[in-house]
């Protein structure tokens, strides 16, 4: 076996069934990139950054990742259609067919850890099948020093190879490609796909079962910063709702972009890097993504501008979910290390299409599980094929595909660290008003981030309140620097009885999601559900 580069002397590939192997061990950034483009996989662009093509997958695949059942999680995973069980032989002979196809290969080894607190790191150990792969590990996990590799003992291990293919009648899979997570055995196998988002989350969903279960952490997908005065704040919110937007304040340090901890003391990062979506980029919308593509950064499934390397993000021919992975270090205004303590707000982002949510309003604890639980937005005409109006979006805590234990868990957990904390909590509309899309406009992106600074300097703690007549969510009468008539989203409707009725079927809409989640729902949180009054 040859090795190249830094590893703990420990370490062996024969133990995990990948024999005679050219092995190459936590290489650089800047060398996996040259290997990568000497081994003609990718190219660079004119501003240094390596741009790549994932292939046949170009996003995640949910369908295909599985959970192995056994006695770990037989009765502890929330089993349903995203948490998919998987027969353990199944996932023991799987195993030894992806190993057998490593066996004889270049494979490209990183050790890394999960999780920014010192109390409750992760080491991970994650094995690929192409250099580029490598690179992606390095930017999104937390690196190690070559004194912390050389005793560096793995926790979980991933094993990635693209161009293995399962035999779905014979090996249990869906298709060809699959993402399996054994949690008896601490090893995550990924085959027939080269979309680099499946490691991320493969860790992700390992950390939101063991973190809550094991640790009594809170998982949460969402960005966090800090101010000035040390208060932190988190935002959650689906793709297009503007998290990251908003979160990128440059009066504020960054802990991270996409999924972070809670314990009841801090808010910590799991990640050392940012996955974005860079689908229409630009340096005037997101200055900081923007800058931060540079050497070192990673971009996926681009496309170049005709007879030059610069990028067009404009271009979605390959696909909607063009990316870009770099090491959070290429931000410039970042929390270091990645941890804050514990919040004063937390953002619920929601872009409603049919114009009924207050663009801000306050939760109290059970409306804030209630929401959490639902993970509401709207996708509007054109963004999917097929929708040609406004379609509801529910994605419990705002994570669903990555949550292995039921949402009311994570729920639960998020109530109980409000009430101890006493954090505000409220629930922003960066979608319509005046009208559902089509009729009303989107909410000016200048009010949303005024009305979050104000949440977040205490402005809105003493004004007064006017309550929702059918969510029941606490609106602001008034606010610095945004109009009053548009934070009372009847008001700004010429027809309030159409909004009546909208507002009608959105609540009914809520009900009607929640009917799955009820049964294991306290009465608290049944308590905030919206109440279908209008006629």
């Amino acid at each position: 076996m040859q090795e190249f580069g830094i590893k703990n002397p420990s370490a062996d590939l024969s133990k995990l069934g990948i024999e005679n192997t050219t092995a190459h061990w936590n290489l650089s950034a800047e060398k996996l990139a040259e290997i990568t483009v000497a081994n003609k996989q990718g190219e660079y662009a004119n501003n240094g950054a390596l741009a790549i093509d994932t292939g046949e997958f170009t996003g995640r695949s949910p369908m295909d990742r599985f959970i192995v059942k056994d006695n770990v999680t037989a009765d502890t995973v929330d089993w349903n259609d995203i948490n998919i069980p998987f027969d353990s032989e199944k996932f023991d002979q799987l195993y030894k067919k992806i190993t057998s196809f490593l066996s004889n290969k270049e494979v490209y080894l990183r050790d890394a850890k999960a999780v920014a607190h010192p109390k409750h790191h992760l080491n991970v150990r994650v094995i690929t099948q192409f250099p580029w792969q490598n690179v992606f590990v390095h930017n999104m996990f937390l690196r190690l020093s070559n004194d912390e590799i050389s005793v560096h003992e793995p926790e979980w291990t991933v094993i990635n190879a693209p161009e293995f293919m399962a035999d779905a009648a014979v090996d249990g899979t869906r298709q060809h490609n699959f993402a399996i997570v054994n949690f008896s055995k601490k090893i995550i196998i990924v085959g027939g796909t080269a979309y680099t988002g499946e490691i991320k989350k493969g860790i992700f969903s390992v950390l939101n079962f063991v973190l809550p279960h094991d640790k009594n952490v809170l998982s949460m997908h969402c960005s966090a910063n800090v101010g000035n005065n040390d208060d932190t704040a988190i935002f959650f919110g689906l793709s297009g709702t503007g998290k990251t937007t908003l979160s990128a304040d440059a009066n504020r340090k960054l802990i991270g972009d996409d999924e972070h901890g809670w314990d009841g003391n801090d808010v910590f990062n799991f990640e050392g890097g940012c996955y974005a979506k860079t689908i229409n980029l630009s340096p005037e919308g997101e200055p900081q993504i923007y800058k931060a593509i540079k050497k070192g950064a990673m971009l996926e499934n681009i496309v170049f501008k005709p007879g030059t390397k610069e990028v067009d993000f404009d271009d979605t021919s390959k696909t909607q979910n063009t990316r870009v992975s770099y090491p959070i270090y290429h931000i410039d205004n970042i929390m270091e290390p990645s941890i804050g303590h514990n919040p004063k707000n937390i953002f619920f982002l929601t872009c409603d299409a049919f114009g009924v949510l207050p663009p801000i309003s306050k939760l109290n604890a059970g409306q804030a599980m209630y929401q959490f639980i639902s993970g509401y937005t709207a996708k509007v005409a054109g963004t999917e094929a097929g929708i040609t109006e406004p379609k509801t979006v529910f994605s419990a805590c705002f994570g669903a595909p990555f949550l292995p234990l039921h949402p009311t868990k994570y729920a639960e957990m998020l109530g109980e660290r409000m009430k101890k904390s006493n954090v505000n909590v409220w629930l922003v509309n960066t979608g319509w008003t005046g009208g559902e899309y089509g009729v009303g406009s989107r909410m000016k992106l200048k009010y949303t981030r005024a009305m979050i600074t104000a949440a977040l300097q205490g402005k809105l703690d003493d004004v007064a309140y006017t309550e929702h007549p059918v969510f029941g969510l606490q609106m602001p009468n008034e606010c610095p620097n945004v109009q009053s008539n548009i934070l009372h989203p009847r008001n700004t409707w010429s027809n309030k009885e159409a909004y009546d009725i909208k507002a009608n079927q959105l609540a009914e809409s809520f009900v009607q999601n929640f009917e799955k989640y009820a049964n294991k729902a306290n009465a608290e949180i049944m308590a905030a559900a919206p109440k279908v009054s209008v006629a």
